[in-house]
């Protein structure tokens, strides 16, 4: 009375507590109830806990921080929390809640909160989280917040690896990530030691197609070619992270094979001939000779002997032979067969062989000159005896020593002959 303050605080509130109240003073021996009464209705509670989420990212401590409804001065609450994940039931998530925190304001009002402490994960992502208060007198109210965790998983890349030309190709890039990342697709270039990396560019037989909010990146080629292969890269940008997945991309296919050489050669020369087959993967290459007889083939890698060598070389794609000392029965079709999966394609080439005359001259040798010396040398001596046969005749005298002609035969080598010599005397 002395300090003239009549107030009066009434804790933990129950609807009992609904009324008319009026201030009653008494004092030695006399009393006085003031006329004005002051009429309190209690409702039920509407307010709410206040929940406070900071931002979550995955493998990160978190502090989540809920404030009871009010300013109570009364006896403190009982502040609960808990996790609901998708299709479950309430369970208590795991974590550290510390003891519960009560803040004076003034002497009659007081804050009270729970913080709970705990590491954020993707498991935690788009789940639910409740604090719940409970006041005395069985009033409870709760507050469901929605956790938003940032994360991010690897890129996902689905699709066939190996194709055949002209098919459609397709690569799906999935990320799974929050907030969604950024998907983009490139395809590796390598120019000697360094490695530029091209985004494709939406044209032609390039399609980009976007799924499910961003998550997904479809990449499609039409009609696919032997120049399509390659490495293809799909880049997620997440935030301040950017992560890689790469697909090597195979490309089958097969060309008509081809022959490289000479194909006309003189014999005691070399034949050298090359088949080359540009597939993906390598056919397996074969070279045969076609037979004059019914144009039967035979491996010619068969007919090694002493005089003829054939050398083998064989790399990717390319099957090379040389058969040295080329003689004339070397002379024919060839005929190179590739055979790619379950198909075989041939090329053929027709080789030919130059008969060699200084070769075979040299074979014969001095027995050859000396036919020729021979054969020279007849000729010659029946054109002297022809010829002095017929001066004979029309003289049909005795010569005279100025009329007489005679002959002598001088040798002069073996290689060229003989000479004949034909002297009259003086």
């Amino acid at each position: 009375m002395t300090e003239k303050n009549c107030s009066m605080v009434i804790n933990d509130l129950q609807k009992s507590d609904s009324g008319s109240y009026q201030l009653r003073v008494e004092g030695k021996g006399e009393a006085f109830t003031y006329l004005a009464k002051a009429k309190l209705s209690l409702a039920d509670l509407n307010q709410k806990p206040s929940v406070m989420i900071p931002p979550l990212t995955e493998g990160q401590q978190a502090s989540l921080t809920c404030t009871a409804p009010g300013l109570c001065s009364g006896s403190p609450p009982k502040i609960t929390w808990m996790w609901r994940g998708e299709g479950e039931n309430d369970s208590y998530i795991i974590g550290n809640i510390t003891a519960l925190k009560t803040e004076n304001l003034t002497a009659f009002t007081k804050r009270h909160v729970s913080t709970l402490i705990f590491n954020s994960s993707a498991d935690h992502h788009n789940t639910s989280i409740t604090c719940k208060v409970n006041f005395t007198g069985g009033i409870i109210t709760e507050e469901t917040v929605t956790l938003n965790v940032n994360y991010v998983r690897k890129p996902q890349i689905s699709g066939r690896a190996t194709v055949k030309e002209g098919d459609v190709l397709n690569l799906t890039c999935s990320v799974d990530s929050f907030p969604p990342s950024v998907i983009s697709w490139s395809k590796s270039t390598k120019q000697a030691e360094h490695q530029s990396h091209n985004l494709i560019k939406v044209h032609g037989r390039h399609e980009i197609c976007y799924q499910d909010t961003s998550r997904i990146l479809l990449f499609s080629i039409t009609n696919v070619t032997a120049e399509d292969a390659g490495l293809y890269i799909c880049t997620a940008q997440h935030l301040n992270y950017t992560l890689r997945e790469e697909i090597n991309v195979t490309v089958k296919y097969v060309r008509k094979p081809q022959i490289f050489g000479r194909t006309t050669v003189m014999e005691g020369d070399d034949l050298n001939l090359t088949c080359s087959v540009d597939s993906v993967p390598p056919s397996v290459i074969k070279w045969t000779k076609s037979g004059a007889k019914a144009h039967c083939q035979e491996n010619i890698f068969s007919k090694v002997d002493n005089s003829t060598v054939i050398y083998l070389l064989e790399k990717s794609g390319h099957v090379s032979f040389s058969i040295m000392n080329v003689t004339v029965e070397e002379a024919g079709r060839y005929i190179c067969t590739a055979t790619y999966q379950n198909d075989s394609m041939t090329e053929e080439i027709h080789v030919k062989v130059n008969f060699n005359h200084v070769k075979h001259c040299a074979c014969g040798g001095g027995a050859l000159l000396w036919v020729v010396a021979g054969v020279s040398l007849s000729v010659h001596l029946f054109s002297m005896i022809y010829l002095y046969h017929s001066r004979n005749t029309r003289k049909k005298a005795e010569p005279t020593e100025d009329d007489q002609t005679y002959m002598c035969m001088q040798k002069t080598n073996a290689s060229a002959g003989y000479n004949v010599i034909v002297q009259q005397p003086h």
